[in-house]
C-alpha cells in the first residue's frame, strides 16, 4: 500500500494505518490504491489465449454419451471449453461460454427455456432435429441455427448415428449480471415432425425478401437456421469477385459474412455476435486487436492462428478463443473456412467497442 506522502511522520503514519483500517471494517477501498488495476491504460483481461482440439473434444463427448445420460437434472450432454485464466470456471471468456454437446442415436433432449441466448453451429454430421417452440429445425453440416432467450427448445436424434454440435451463449454474462431465469419444459420434444425446411425459414429465409404480414422490428432474429448452402455461396461469391477487379472482400484473399436479423439488419442477437470467414490459400491477415472477445471455430482446412505472443497449428473443428484485445492473426495453409461468434453487441450497446488493425485505431 502508498499513499503520495513520503515524509510521513510516525504520528501521521498511525493515523494512516487507522484510516485504512477503518475503510477495511466499513467494507470500503479507496481508488488511489487501486487505479492501476481498475484503470489500466488497456485492456488487461484475466481470460487467456487457448486452443482445444476437435480430435480431442470428440472422444470425450463420445466417452461421455456412453456414461452420461440426458435426461431432467443435467439437461444437456455438453461439455464447456473453460478457459485457463478464469480459475476453473466452466467459460471460454468473461461473457461468452462455448461447448461441444452430444446426442446419441435416437436421444431426445428434453424442452426448456432460459434467460441466455443460445445457438448451435454444425461442424460435422446430420440427423438431429432441435424444436424451437414447437417448430422442428433441421440440423446439417455447416449450418447455423438459433435458439433465443426464453423460447422452449428441445433436440431429438432420429438417427442411428450420434451427432457432435458447438453450442455457444452468454451464460457468463447473464450470470454476472445476476439476470438468469430457467424453466422445464415437456420432457419429450413438442413436434416429432422432420421436416427439410422449418416455419421460421419458409416465412423469414427468403434473401432479401420480407413478409409483409411481419412488420415488427424484433430483437433477435426470425430466422431459425442459416443454411451452409447460402453461407457458402455468399463466400465464393466474394473472392470470385475479387478475382474479378472488384470489392467485396474484407482483404486480399479474406472473404467474410455476418449473419443478421432481417428485421433490423443488426445482428442476429442483442448479446451475439456471429461471422463466417474464407481465406484463400496463403492468404495471411492483417493483425487485429478489439474491446471484447471471440470464439472459433475451424470448419474447414489447415492453418495457423497467432495469439499474441502464441501461436497454434488448427485444422478441421479445432476451436480457439481471443480474449480483449489481444492481436489475432490468422495464416491459411489450405483454403480455410472458420466460424467466429463474439461479444461485440454488448460493447457496442455500451459504446465501449474499440478496434486496431495494423495500428490504425478506431
Amino acid at each position: 500500500m502508498t499513499t503520495s506522502t513520503t515524509d510521513a511522520t510516525p504520528l501521521a503514519s498511525r493515523e494512516l494505518d487507522e484510516l485504512y483500517r477503518g475503510f477495511e471494517q466499513e467494507r470500503l477501498v479507496p481508488l488511489w490504491t487501486e487505479i492501476g488495476d481498475l484503470m489500466p491504460l488497456h485492456p488487461t483481461p484475466a481470460a487467456q489465449p487457448h486452443a482445444w482440439r476437435w480430435n480431442t473434444l470428440l472422444p470425450l463427448a463420445e466417452r461421455a454419451g456412453e456414461l452420461v445420460p440426458v435426461g431432467r437434472g443435467g439437461e444437456r450432454r455438453a461439455i464447456a471449453l473453460a478457459n485457463p485464466g478464469l480459475g476453473g470456471a466452466p467459460y471460454a471468456t468473461p461473457t461468452l461460454w462455448a461447448a461441444i454437446q452430444y446426442l446419441g442415436p435416437r436421444e431426445v433432449a428434453p424442452e426448456h427455456r432460459h434467460t441466455q441466448n443460445a445457438f448451435r453451429f454444425v461442424v460435422e454430421g446430420e440427423g438431429v432435429w432441435t424444436v424451437v417452440n414447437g417448430d422442428p429445425v433441421a440440423m446439417r453440416r455447416g449450418d447455423f441455427l438459433l435458439t433465443p432467450g426464453w423460447n422452449f427448445h428441445g433436440h431429438h436424434n432420429t438417427g442411428d448415428q450420434p451427432m457432435a454440435w458447438l453450442d455457444g451463449l452468454d451464460i457468463p454474462f447473464v450470470h454476472y449480471t445476476g439476470s438468469a431465469f430457467f424453466e422445464f419444459g415437456a420432457d419429450a420434444v413438442s413436434d416429432v415432425s422432420t421436416p427439410d425446411r422449418s416455419r421460421a425459414e419458409r416465412l423469414w429465409a427468403h434473401p432479401g425478401l420480407r413478409p409483409v404480414s411481419q412488420t415488427a422490428q424484433l430483437t433477435n432474429s426470425p430466422i431459425a437456421a442459416y443454411r451452409w448452402e447460402h453461407t457458402d455461396a455468399a463466400l465464393t461469391e466474394q473472392l470470385d469477385l475479387e478475382a474479378e477487379g472488384h470489392p467485396g472482400v474484407v482483404e486480399p484473399g479474406h472473404a467474410a459474412v455476418r449473419y443478421s436479423n432481417p428485421t433490423t439488419g443488426g445482428d442476429v442477437m442483442a448479446t451475439l455476435r456471429a461471422e463466417f470467414h474464407r481465406l484463400r490459400a496463403g492468404t495471411v491477415t492483417a493483425t487485429r486487436q478489439e474491446v471484447g472477445s471471440a470464439v472459433w471455430q475451424v470448419f474447414s482446412g489447415r492453418g495457423t492462428v497467432r495469439l499474441g505472443e502464441r501461436e497454434w497449428q488448427v485444422g478441421h473443428g479445432d476451436l480457439f478463443v481471443v480474449p480483449s484485445w489481444v492481436p489475432v492473426t490468422l495464416e491459411a495453409e489450405t483454403e480455410l473456412n472458420l466460424f467466429r461468434f463474439s461479444d461485440a453487441p454488448i460493447f457496442e450497446a455500451l459504446r465501449q467497442d474499440r478496434v486496431q488493425v495494423k495500428g490504425q485505431q478506431r
